[in-house]
């Protein structure tokens, strides 16, 4: 039975940097390989080829333009408390004065 992997990845370029993610299907307990993670870039539309085997940077080509794809292996989304930031607004000067 394969399950879903969601591939998050960072595309650097000379002037902007983006963070995306793709799917994956493995089989259950299986690591994702370079060759996975370059057959989902592919399928996202990234014509890639293996920059870093180690650390899973890919170089890509579009339009004559070349940048690097960086897979995030260790990838946590961000999560806010909103309680907590709430809260701490409460204890702060509405109009502080310096």
């Amino acid at each position: 039975m394969s399950i879903q992997h969601t591939v998050h990845f960072k595309i650097i370029r000379p002037h902007e940097t983006k963070t995306l993610h793709g799917l994956i299907f493995l089989e259950e307990n299986q690591q994702p390989t370079v060759e996975d993670y370059a057959k989902c870039l592919k399928l996202c539309g990234h014509d890639v080829v293996i920059h870093d085997a180690d650390k899973f940077i890919f170089k890509a080509q579009s339009d004559g333009d070349s940048y690097l794809i960086d897979v995030l292996e260790d990838f946590e989304k961000r999560v806010r408390d909103l309680d907590a930031e709430n809260l701490s607004r409460s204890f702060q000067k509405p109009n502080p004065s310096f």
